[in-house]
């Protein structure tokens, strides 16, 4: 298995976002709710919070999707003009068939190796919410807690802050 990283650069996010919502606005629905809910998600319509079961440790998560989420989410089921029952990120085989893990990652791999990034796949949309959230809030705990994590450690790690902490203490250290 292949390890995935965090997206750490704002401008990439933003150029990633441009080059999915070239290809297919599927895909830039996907990248958004990936980056910005840290799950996945399917049943959205209406909805102010969503409540995800964990495949992993099924385990229910109550979570907030903000008003710009809301928003964006809105205006791409009504362009569509998706039912109630349609898959958001819809495959192109079979009648309202779900997009497959690994045609994700082969979008998200081809979009980033566009525009310069490496070591991304589907896991890098969750690890880049998490990046950033704790960038601005800098509160491991809540963020270990959005994802179940057994303890702060795994959650650093899983969101590469440990990495980076690690890279800059030994950048500029030579003897």
């Amino acid at each position: 298995m292949n390890y995935v990283q965090p997206i750490r650069d704002k401008k990439k996010i933003q150029t990633m976002k441009t080059v999915l919502k070239a290809k297919d606005e599927k895909y830039y629905i996907m990248f958004l709710i990936g980056i910005n809910v840290g799950h996945q998600v399917s049943d959205v319509r209406d909805r102010t919070h969503i409540n995800i079961v964990e495949k992993k440790t099924g385990k229910t998560k109550r979570f907030l999707l903000n008003s710009q989420m809301q928003s964006e989410l809105t205006e791409y089921i009504d362009k569509f003009s998706l039912a109630d029952d349609d898959y958001l990120i819809r495959s192109r085989k079979g009648k309202n068939q779900p997009i497959k893990r690994d045609r994700a990652y082969k979008v998200l791999n081809e979009a980033a190796q566009e525009i310069g990034l490496g070591e991304i796949g589907t896991h890098s949309m969750r690890k880049t919410f998490g990046y950033w959230h704790y960038q601005k809030y800098k509160d491991v705990a809540l963020l270990q807690h959005l994802f179940n994590h057994a303890n702060s450690a795994v959650t650093l790690r899983y969101i590469g802050v440990n990495q980076d902490i690690m890279d800059q203490s030994v950048s500029d250290f030579f003897l």
